[in-house]
């Protein structure tokens, strides 16, 4: 039996820029919002979507990764209905203070929702 090949960092960077461009699509977070919540230029982040790869050693690699992980527990607490994902994160949230949408584009308030949603998550 052949051993398993090691994941690179390129490996990573691939699935991790597909996935994140994938989650948004899917949340119908526009590239310009995107942006913001990754500390990214529209530029850049149209760079991402013709090929190039976030990088494991930056900070908008990191955001990406905490974005994705508000993507899987609202998958999960909506039951992978994305359009009440999509209701959910333009309503207006007491709990947040504001729109989760708009909260999002910022490191603390990406943090906060993510927080936020894993606290339900963990209930279901």
């Amino acid at each position: 039996m052949a051993a398993p090949e090691a994941v690179t960092a390129d490996d990573r960077a691939r699935v991790v820029t597909a996935a994140a461009l994938k989650a948004a699509e899917a949340l119908q977070i526009s590239k310009t919002t995107l942006g913001r919540i990754l500390g990214l230029s529209p530029a850049s982040v149209t760079r991402l979507a013709s090929g190039t790869e976030l990088r494991p050693d930056t900070k908008p690699y990191e955001l990406a990764l905490l974005l994705l992980r508000l993507y899987r527990s609202l998958d999960s607490i909506m039951g992978g209905d994305r359009s009440l994902a999509r209701e959910w994160l333009a309503s207006d949230n007491r709990a947040l203070g504001g729109r989760p949408l708009d909260r999002i584009t910022t490191i603390i308030g990406l943090t906060e929702v993510t927080a936020h949603v894993d606290a339900f998550r963990a209930r279901v």
